[in-house]
């Protein structure tokens, strides 16, 4: 900025200003021409704001007053250059800048498939009632799901992300709410849950199936998802299902293991992005470390399945990776990445991700359990993995412009 230039900061609110609105079909070169056409009347640039919505443009710059006895001219020249660009033009005399935001940064992000104007509604109005106001609203994606992000200010974000998370579950929408800043970018650390998470499928009923006991298997994984036993005896009491098995199953195992919707994508967009990327698992290393390798992460830790002799023992050796020890791992993988906990996030479905996702700057829950949904600082109720990118600000373009960098 010259020393000419004005910044919104420097402009008092008693002095006079020009709002000048450009609107019309969108084509190249419109921002360069009208401040061209701004420039021989020694105007200063307080603020622009630019938006394309399905091939319309609408621009908006706020200008100092020009030196006396020429604004008429300068009216009459926009108007003629709109004109002939095939835009409308509109000028409103005012005084100063954008009133100051008040106190309180957030960002919420606004997920829907569909998002519909009764949800938007009903968001829009929740921010104001909890004494927010919003700055801006932006479009992060179009697909997989609709993403929208509103800048909020005046409100601090905690109580802010109790009434909205409050009306998501009610509108059929997922909602996250983050506090606005640097340290949202420089969440440098994702950690996932692996069964019902970065994949579809609970590896020990896909041993199960071969042990011919996936009901009971299933059973007693899905009373310990809810909470409901205790992690750790449960965990010995699925194995001991497993006791005899042929270790020439973990082969097989692996084989039928899908990853869930977007996992690729989202692991590929975070590397690009200058992510570390990790996973914890109550499943069993002879499946994360395929996927360590297959997928480039760089961390990953679960339970070990004991085998003697070419066979299962139905025993699991070394420390079991339980709620707690999640979010011990967390601690662990984010100490050796040199990240601050504050600057991670974590994303899990069942209760014994909870502690991991509470420890994490960001914790969110995927498709998961109402007891997590409720827990979590945000939720995706989406089958795709690689919605939680629009919780961190990436735009559908940035994802695809790691697809394209990655074919290239």
């Amino acid at each position: 900025m010259s020393a000419s230039q004005t910044s919104s900061s420097d402009v008092p609110a008693d002095v006079p200003t020009l709002l000048v609105k450009i609107f019309g079909k969108d084509r190249p070169g419109i921002t360069a021409g009208l401040f061209d056409t701004l420039a021989a009347y020694s105007v200063d640039v307080v603020d622009i704001e630019q938006v394309v919505t399905r091939g319309r443009m609408v621009l908006c710059a706020l200008v100092t007053e020009p030196p006396p006895g020429i604004e008429g001219d300068l009216r009459a020249t926009v108007h003629s250059w709109a004109e002939s660009m095939k835009m409308q033009a509109e000028i409103i005399s005012g005084l100063g800048d954008n009133r100051p935001r008040g106190l309180g940064r957030s960002l919420v992000t606004v997920l829907g498939h569909p998002l519909t104007a009764e949800a938007t509604a009903a968001i829009a109005a929740r921010i104001t009632k909890t004494g927010g106001n919003i700055d801006r609203i932006f479009r992060l994606a179009k697909y997989p799901v609709t993403a929208v992000e509103f800048a909020v200010s005046g409100v601090e974000t905690e109580p802010l992300r109790t009434a909205l998370v409050t009306d998501a579950a009610r509108l059929g929408i997922d909602v996250a709410v983050v506090a606005a800043g640097l340290y949202r970018r420089a969440q440098r650390l994702v950690v996932m849950d692996v069964d019902s998470t970065l994949i579809q499928d609970e590896v020990i009923e896909l041993f199960a199936a071969h042990a011919g006991c996936e009901d009971k298997v299933a059973e007693v994984t899905t009373a310990a998802m809810r909470g409901e036993l205790d992690f750790e005896q449960s965990l010995h009491a699925r194995v001991a299902l497993l006791e005899g098995l042929d270790a020439s199953v973990v082969d097989k195992v692996r084989s039928e293991v899908r990853l869930t919707p977007g996992a690729r994508t989202l692991i590929r967009t975070l590397k690009r992005l200058g992510y570390q990327v990790g996973v914890v698992s109550g499943g069993f290393t002879q499946v994360t470390d395929d996927l360590k390798e297959r997928l480039g992460l760089d961390f990953a830790h679960a339970n070990t399945l004991e085998i003697v002799d070419g066979r299962l023992t139905g025993k699991v050796t070394g420390e079991i990776v339980d709620r707690a020890g999640k979010a011990r791992l967390l601690r662990r993988f984010a100490a050796e990445a040199g990240v601050p906990l504050s600057q991670t996030v974590a994303i899990g479905d069942g209760a014994n991700d909870l502690d991991m996702l509470n420890a994490a700057g960001l914790g969110v829950a995927f498709n998961a359990k109402p007891v997590v949904r409720e827990a979590a600082h945000a939720a995706v109720n989406f089958p795709f993995l690689d919605t939680v990118l629009y919780l961190l600000g990436v735009t559908r373009e940035e994802v695809e412009a790691a697809d394209i960098l990655d074919v290239g």
